[in-house]
């Protein structure tokens, strides 16, 4: 029988606790994933018991919290706390999604805090992201014309703009690349260097779907491949995680029905 198991240097190991909330009656335990490749040792997942009355409601209020009070050691990305950026995407409690949306008060028990999962760590909750972003050029993510500029902007019909906005709010333009959702597709985990995910996937959607733009054959020209767009195998992971509540499974479907269509 085989046996599978991580490299010695990747094994999680038990590491510090620290109780900063001495005796408070409101508190919290957070167990947050540390790793620093300057050091050459193992990660560790550190322990913080903190007091839930000295930091905001988020997870992302308490991570700042510990950082400005407890540890500042910890290292991680922020910027908007609106869930509008993306920087703060990480793995909390099993599932991707945003630290600045995430309520302690949703949470159960201890809080267990991972970086985005199966992307290179360059710091504790800091996935090293260059990879995807250059996917993500690949697509040309900009407005692609061959008439002539009117004088005003390209307007749109009300319909065609939902195509893009969605009627709810939460069509392919309100994708802020946090990449929760290629981080959670298990196609993406296995063949991230040719499968371009379904974030990547979504915004190049967005501009096929755009009434504005001009290239649209162009651009399924540069997704037909066997992998590009075809290893998304519809696991819905991407939908399910997506801290905006957008739908990635069925832009992809949509980019695929325009391939056949255009065969046809």
């Amino acid at each position: 029988m085989a046996e599978f198991t991580l490299p010695k240097n990747s094994k999680v190991k038990t590491g510090k606790t620290i109780n900063a909330a001495n005796d408070a009656k409101n508190k919290k335990t957070f167990k947050v994933y540390r790793y620093d490749p300057d050091t050459g040792e193992n990660p560790t997942l550190d322990t913080y018991i903190i007091d839930r009355d000295k930091c905001g409601p988020m997870v992302l209020d308490a991570i700042i919290y510990i950082k400005d009070q407890v540890d500042p050691t910890l290292t991680f990305r922020r910027s908007c706390r609106e869930g509008i950026c993306g920087s703060c995407a990480m793995n909390i409690d099993g599932k991707n999604t945003l630290a600045c949306l995430k309520a302690i008060d949703d949470t159960k028990g201890d809080i267990k805090i991972y970086p985005l999962p199966h992307m290179p760590v360059v710091k504790d909750l800091v996935p090293d992201l260059n990879h995807v972003y250059a996917q993500y050029a690949t697509i040309e993510p900009w407005m692609k014309t061959k008439s002539s500029a009117p004088s005003k902007e390209r307007l749109q019909a009300p319909e065609d703009a939902d195509l893009l906005n969605g009627d709810d709010g939460h069509g392919p333009a309100a994708c802020i690349l946090c990449f929760c959702c290629s981080t959670s597709c298990p196609s993406y985990w296995w063949n991230a260097d040719r499968f371009m995910g379904p974030a990547v996937l979504l915004q190049a959607y967005r501009w096929i779907a755009d009434t504005r733009d001009e290239a649209t054959g162009e651009r399924l020209d540069q997704l037909e491949d066997p992998f590009r767009l075809y290893r998304c195998h519809t696991i819905m992971n991407c939908t399910n995680t997506c801290p905006k509540g957008l739908n990635p499974a069925k832009a992809i479907a949509e980019i695929k029905k325009l391939m056949v269509a255009r065969k046809a």
